[in-house]
């Protein structure tokens, strides 16, 4: 995923012409917890312990685990999108 922010006459001045660039890069995760919520909490949380710049999360798929007839547990597959640093 690439973001690409061009000057727009009018729009954040005039007489300023900028083009920055940002580079986006996705990773796959799964985290689980009692509730969908805590789930993707458990797996956000995870993630930024090592990722940066974490702008998105996209669940991809919910698993629920039942035991004895009773939902025990919930299971999340997710996206995590973050930029890249500039080098």
């Amino acid at each position: 995923m690439r973001w690409v922010h061009i000057f727009a006459p009018g729009r954040w001045g005039a007489g300023k012409q900028e083009d920055l660039m940002s580079v986006a890069k996705n990773t796959e995760i799964t985290a689980s917890g009692s509730t969908i919520e805590a789930a993707i909490g458990h797996g956000v949380d995870r993630a930024t312990a090592t990722l940066k710049n974490i702008k998105q999360v996209w669940v991809k798929e919910i698993v629920a685990k039942v035991d004895g007839g009773k939902i025990s547990e919930y299971r999340v597959d997710m996206k995590i999108t973050f930029v890249l640093d500039d080098a």
